[in-house]
């Protein structure tokens, strides 16, 4: 096999044209877009795992991706190399806050959500878990001062290898800084073994919790049942203005009448092509009508 850090895999270049395949490929299969700029990162974030394969080339990774072993065996390791997951616990932290003292309440006074039924949230790009888990332990805090409140999250991602990270709810206890210590105490646990920074999601938090792999691009997300919170945040700055014109359409279409659709700190949407009014920055309701 050869070595990755070898002066002749080191130098070795993602020529223009597989850059081309490879960019007209992520386009169509995951809507982000690749302009040449993109060609250094692609290159090196493929460079391990073409070394890892044993692979002498760019061009011969190329061909054995779109084949139809690659098809079967390849492609979910090519999706986790290329996609990227920043997340941060409590991220953009207004969100968490306008859920806990506004959102949260509307719903339950409107028609009983949460009550009646159980309130349904949708975290859309999960990433390695942060994001879901911050949902579910601001759902947690409220439900302990809304009787017989209950609420269900579905997280997805493209990329399993993240999905993997998310499901055993493990982190470096660095990773949980932005956590409240009050909301420490509450939902994590410290590893037994000491020598190990390590905490873990407690289990009844996690059972609040599906995680499922999920393309945003496909036609049909396989979800039958609309959402009362909607999470899709730092996703569309990744697409060009068709794909985010559709996907925006779709996403809509998976809200309840009166949900709350969050977004990223600088993704603005047009409310005139949506069923959707602003109701704090980033932060939109879908109409009643």
């Amino acid at each position: 096999m050869p070595d990755a850090l070898s002066d002749g895999f080191a130098t070795m270049k993602l020529s223009q044209s597989d850059f081309r395949d490879l960019g007209n490929f992520i386009h169509s299969r995951m809507g982000i877009k690749m302009p040449d700029i993109k060609r250094g990162m692609i290159e090196s974030r493929l460079r391990k795992r073409v070394s890892q394969l044993g692979m002498d080339s760019y061009s011969e990774y190329c061909r054995y991706l779109f084949s139809h072993q690659g098809m079967d065996d390849e492609l979910s390791h090519f999706i986790d190399v290329i996609t990227t997951n920043k997340t941060d616990f409590f991220r953009e932290s207004h969100h968490f806050e306008y859920l806990l003292s506004t959102a949260l309440p509307d719903l339950v006074s409107r028609n009983g959500t949460g009550v009646v039924r159980k309130l349904m949230a949708w975290s859309s790009a999960c990433s390695r878990g942060d994001e879901p888990y911050t949902l579910a332990m601001i759902l947690s805090e409220y439900a302990r001062v809304q009787p017989g409140f209950d609420f269900s999250i579905l997280a997805t991602d493209i990329s399993t290898k993240v999905l993997d990270t998310a499901l055993a709810g493990i982190y470096d206890a660095q990773l949980i800084n932005p956590v409240p210590m009050e909301f420490r105490k509450r939902y994590l646990l410290k590893s037994k073994d000491k020598t190990k920074n390590l905490v873990r999601i407690r289990p009844e938090l996690r059972r609040k919790i599906m995680f499922r792999q999920l393309n945003l691009m496909d036609n049909d997300f396989r979800i039958r049942q609309n959402m009362d919170i909607l999470f899709c945040r730092n996703v569309i700055i990744y697409f060009d203005k068709p794909t985010t014109e559709r996907l925006l359409v779709k996403l809509c279409n998976k809200l309840v009448p009166g949900g709350y659709l969050f977004m990223g700190h600088s993704e603005l949407l047009d409310c005139n092509l949506l069923p959707v009014v602003p109701v704090a920055p980033t932060i939109y309701k879908r109409i009643e009508a």
